[in-house]
């Protein structure tokens, strides 16, 4: 390769900008003395063939442009400035390092001493530079041709309130789906194949939430065990696919084949929000590597302990935070949300730790920029918005407390409903205002019902077959003696710890599956279901299986009875919340509404409304829940009022079973049984001939209200799913 020309180019975009004719490079840092462009000829070449020194320097930013360069070009930078840790400053030209702004990187990072910044064996640690040139073992950035026939695309658009979200992993929700060709296991477009939509269709399914597709690299100790980063929670760049999920070798397939994956889902109606790690990357604490942003410009890229700069402060337990209080951290980080939705058409976000994201300077009160800047934007602002509430800082549980029209992850709703259906005593309470939204968390600052993302389970944790059979977690096979993961699950083995024969404990267990689905579905706010719980999938009792690519962490595609009456179970209790809009209120219910009309009313069993002295005993455990479908105070999108039938909740966490009397207005009602987690296989509305209704032990029920010689509606909840 021979350069014969370098102009000066640009200094926006940031990245690499192929068009047509040449590429222009902009790269930021403040602190650099020089930045030198190393390009390679070939994508098994170990070195650069080229070296460019970029000749301009605008605002911070350095840039050039070289003529007669074309996409797929593979490039890295060396920067060049001083290596004073005790100051903040990392520089290390030896180090080959990733753009920030690369659409897309080639190769995987291979783990040698050269890696690291500083000399590895020294007694000075990371105070002594390394010399080691780390060009073979680091990936590529990639320059690429952005041209995608996105045809007709257009998002979805579908309002969170009627939202059904399915937490998934690219590669283990197809790797053993025998309808996919084995090829495509795994990848990108394996998840854009016709079986897998219709499977997602069929279930009800709204959106697809995908587990971390932004490039990420594999921890060095993970690697020596043979383990690795199934999860993806180490980012390394933020603008790029994660290369392992493409199904072809090309350095720009991954970006093709997300685009592709995109446009099928949005065809099928399902939108795509993706899991996204703004809180750090994984080049770790001050002993990490130097991959990317360490060498680029450590002081501006991290949050630094203030008197000793050195160190990193670390909310988020992997070693480092982003330092978003500076702006051209704070302007890389929402680049990339953009190009995200802009050139990657994703619908929408759920923010890892995103307590993090709002933290100002050391030892200020003031919050950081980043959400007052994602309200204003023009494309930010009209997105999902998910954040996970909470990080491991000081007041870092944030459950509640994001602005509006930030939704959550609903954590306190997660371990209430576990908890109530466990059998814990003095849950009620918190389970019915749970149940119904959560308005002690979200009305205050004006948020909905919708805001609070209900979820029972989520890739971090035990799965709903692991919540009913273990007590404690088995974590053996991440080779840290069973020390990590939670030791807090609030989970129940009905008996046995871990598998069992015995057909009472598994009709048991099978039943608490379905109670906690049936809460999820019929619960105010917006679902999000765990991918394969539908089915029963077992990580054998690890509830942290971050590192497991196999297995453990697959979906497993085969059938038997009880994955079949579960998966049954599941698709007709989406439909039935997708046929009531009852149960996906936008407003929070009001109770009395005057004139004797409640929209809302909780009961005990004898027919009478839940005293405040009933709810403070501690062995409430049996409550029933009416639902005023008559007088929903919402419109369509039409303007037309909301109209729905009266449900009745009944719901018993005890032991014993407890005969219900069931409420007598209006006048010469009949009530209709539509779904009961003690009869499974009940998909025809059943009519209960007295006033009273047995719920059976550790069981949820739901009854409809018809009016005395209106004709029964036959609820085809089977078609619904279709």
């Amino acid at each position: 390769m021979h350069i014969t020309d370098v102009w000066p180019g640009r200094p926006y975009p940031l990245g690499a900008t192929w068009d047509g004719e040449g590429v222009n490079f902009a790269l930021f840092s403040a602190h650099a003395t020089r930045v030198e462009l190393c390009l390679f000829d070939s994508p098994t070449a170990p070195r650069e063939a080229v070296r460019v020194i970029l000749p301009e320097r605008t605002d911070d930013v350095w840039h050039g442009y070289i003529p007669g360069l074309r996409s797929g070009q593979l490039y890295g930078y060396r920067v060049y400035g001083p290596y004073t840790p005790q100051q903040g400053h990392r520089f290390n030209p030896y180090k080959l390092l990733i753009d920030p702004y690369a659409r897309a990187l080639y190769g995987e990072l291979r783990w040698d001493k050269a890696n690291y910044g500083y000399r590895v064996d020294s007694p000075y640690g990371d105070l002594t530079i390394g010399k080691r040139d780390s060009a073979p073992y680091v990936p590529r950035s990639v320059v690429i041709d952005p041209h995608f026939d996105w045809g007709d695309d257009r998002p979805p658009d579908i309002p969170l309130a009627d939202s059904v979200i399915y937490e998934l992993h690219v590669k283990g929700f197809t790797k053993l789906h025998p309808e996919v060709p084995e090829a495509l296991r795994g990848t990108y477009t394996g998840l854009a194949s016709p079986s897998i939509i219709a499977y997602l269709k069929a279930l009800g399914i709204t959106a697809v939430e995908l587990l971390p597709v932004q490039a990420f690299i594999t921890d060095q100790f993970l690697a020596d065990r043979g383990l690795t980063n199934y999860w993806g929670y180490q980012p390394i760049n933020y603008f790029s696919p994660e290369p392992r999920y493409a199904s072809q070798t090309d350095p720009q397939a991954q970006v093709q084949e997300f685009k592709h994956m995109v446009k099928a889902l949005h065809a099928a109606g399902i939108e795509v929000i993706i899991d996204v790690v703004y809180n750090h990357t994984g080049e770790g604490n001050h002993l990490g590597p130097t991959l990317s942003f360490r060498g680029i410009d450590n002081a501006s890229y991290y949050r630094l302990v203030p008197d000793q700069p050195r160190y990193y402060l670390d909310d988020t337990g992997t070693g480092n935070s982003l330092n978003l209080n500076n702006q051209r951290t704070l302007q890389m980080v929402l680049d990339s949300l953009r190009y995200w939705v802009t050139e990657m058409h994703v619908d929408g976000f759920r923010f890892d730790l995103a307590r993090t994201l709002a933290r100002g300077p050391a030892g200020s009160d003031q919050p950081s920029p980043f959400f007052a800047m994602v309200r204003q934007d023009p494309v930010l602002s009209r997105v999902k918005l998910i954040a996970e509430p909470w990080d491991v800082g000081f007041d870092g549980y944030w459950v509640g407390r994001f602005p509006s029209p930030w939704a959550e992850w609903n954590g306190r709703y997660r371990d209430t409903v576990r908890r109530f259906w466990k059998g814990d005593a003095g849950q009620a309470a918190e389970f019915a205002s749970r149940f119904m939204g959560s308005m002690d968390l979200y009305q205050h600052n004006g948020r909905r019902p919708y805001h609070s993302i209900n979820f029972v389970t989520a890739h971090d944790g035990f799965t709903l077959r692991d919540l009913v059979s273990y007590n404690e977690k088995h974590n053996e096979a991440n080779g840290e003696a069973n020390r990590d993961g939670d030791t807090h699950n609030n989970s129940w083995n009905c008996g046995v710890e871990g598998p069992t024969d015995d057909p009472d404990i598994r009709a048991l267990r099978l039943r608490q599956m379905m109670n906690f689905i049936a809460t999820l579905f019929l619960s105010q706010g917006t679902p999000m279901l765990l991918a394969g719980d539908e089915r029963g999938r077992t990580q054998q009792g690890n509830n942290n299986a971050y590192c497991q690519d196999n297995p453990i962490s697959w979906v497993d595609w085969r059938a038997d009875a009880e994955a079949n009456l579960l998966l049954d179970f599941t698709r007709r209790l989406i439909a039935f919340r997708r046929a009531h809009p009852v149960l996906r209120r936008r407003r929070f219910f009001a109770g009395n509404l005057g004139h004797a009309e409640w929209d809302v009313e909780w009961l005990s069993p004898d027919g009478q409304e839940v005293s405040a002295e009933l709810w403070q005993q501690p062995d409430l455990r049996c409550i029933g829940l009416l639902l005023n479908g008559a007088v929903i105070d919402d419109r369509t999108e039409r303007g037309e009022p909301m109209r729905d039938d009266v449900l009745l909740v009944l719901i018993n966490a005890s032991d014993e079973a407890v005969p219900f009397i069931l409420p007598d207005w209006p006048d010469d009602a009949e009530w209709h049984v539509v779904i009961d987690t003690s009869q499974p296989n009940l998909h025809d509305p059943l009519q209960v001939i007295d006033q009273m209704y047995h719920v059976q032990p550790r069981s949820l029920a739901v009854l409809v209200e018809r009016i005395e010689n209106e004709p029964p509606i036959h609820i085809d909840l089977a078609g619904l799913a279709k």
